[in-house]
């Protein structure tokens, strides 16, 4: 299997992670299609990575499928695309019926996805940069549309995704976004974990202290602003170690880590 460099290369972490608590605590989360693909990752992908780091991978993952389920819903036949989707398996854990799934990623990535995943029906896949919006002309534009962006802002400065963000509302009048983001500080600690994996060509830009002062400043409603861990804190409380138990409380507390659900009108 082809290894990726670069921001690419991330795609591995979160199936690796995904793997680990599937395995480990699947009381609060199981992949099924990742667990199957677990003996087909390039040796060595998870170094660097520790249950810590495995947990806020997979606990973004818990609060995009909710916010997907929920979107799902309330807007049955609905468009759910999905920026940036490398190798994640949100089409496989989400129940769905009639939506229109979306993945876009660059030719490399879904390239990969293709390889590893294969094509599915009910799944369009989509070659190119998300930032310069030739996949819009592929999607009915006139259906209610929920964009998740897991773990991607991040690797952009503020003034790239703000504008990113002007032109989804021009194109998604019943639009709906949801992303994750660390604040500032929580950047510097991510960071600081990029670079002990030795992957330094991924390092991150983009934070967001005040989820309100952000909606103001792109003309966005929001609609909530979750911290990433209090489910799992709650259903996995003294099975997980103890650092990793203390990281999380602080995140949560500190606001370091979190979901952001933007309504674009």
């Amino acid at each position: 299997m082809e290894n990726l460099k670069g921001v690419a290369n991330t795609l591995y972490l979160p199936m690796v992670a995904r793997i680990y608590v599937s395995r480990h605590f699947p009381e609060y989360f199981c992949d099924q299609k990742a667990l199957s693909l677990a003996n087909s990752l390039p040796a060595g992908v998870e170094q660097g990575s520790d249950e810590y780091t495995h947990m806020a991978h997979v606990d973004r993952c818990w609060q995009m499928d909710h916010t997907v389920q929920s979107f799902i819903l309330s807007h049955p036949g609905c468009n759910i695309i999905y920026l940036g989707v490398g190798l994640d398996t949100g089409f496989d854990r989400v129940p769905h019926g009639a939506e229109h799934f979306y993945g876009i990623d660059l030719p490399e990535a879904i390239a990969l996805r293709k390889q590893v995943l294969g094509e599915r029906e009910g799944e369009t896949l989509i070659a190119g940069d998300m930032f310069a919006m030739g996949w819009v002309s592929s999607i009915d534009k006139t259906l209610p549309t929920l964009i998740v962006v897991s773990g991607v802002f991040q690797y952009f400065h503020i003034e790239q995704v703000q504008r990113f963000i002007g032109q989804l509302k021009q194109s998604f009048p019943q639009g709906e976004l949801v992303f994750d983001a660390t604040n500032s500080t929580g950047l510097k600690f991510t960071n600081k974990f990029v670079q002990r994996s030795g992957n330094t060509a991924s390092l991150m830009y983009f934070y967001v202290d005040d989820a309100n002062l952000f909606a103001k400043q792109t003309g966005t409603h929001i609609l909530s602003e979750k911290m990433f861990h209090t489910q799992a804190r709650h259903i996995l409380r003294g099975k997980l170690k103890f650092r990793t138990r203390l990281f999380m409380f602080g995140c949560d507390l500190l606001k370091r880590a979190k979901i952001i659900h933007l309504q674009l009108r």
